[in-house]
């Protein structure tokens, strides 16, 4: 049997509601391959910098980014015990299933 994920879309509701993304700089720690980002994308922001210590999971979610978004997303390789980004680069941290 095959999984199917959030087919009823209760997660991009929930992050819809959560609050106003359209135009903001997202940062997704814990991305993996890249699930959540692509809804994350979907929601309007300008920006979605996500990072996994996994390499293997950066390539996988690099292969499977759509063109649509491919411009919007920034995968790589990092931990969130070394973010190196300037104070308030971010509007908007995501943790899912990270601890």
């Amino acid at each position: 049997m095959a999984l199917t994920i959030d087919p009823a879309k209760q997660e991009v509701r929930a992050l819809r509601n959560a609050t106003y993304w359209r135009g903001k700089h997202v940062i997704e720690v814990g991305c993996g391959d890249g699930r959540l980002t692509l809804r994350l994308a979907s929601l309007g922001p300008l920006k979605v910098e996500a990072l996994d210590p996994d390499s293997k999971l950066i390539r996988m979610a690099r292969k499977n980014v759509s063109e649509r978004y491919a411009e919007r997303i920034h995968y790589q390789v990092g931990h969130a015990e070394k973010l190196k980004y300037p104070t308030s680069t971010f509007d908007i941290a995501v943790f899912s299933w990270v601890l």
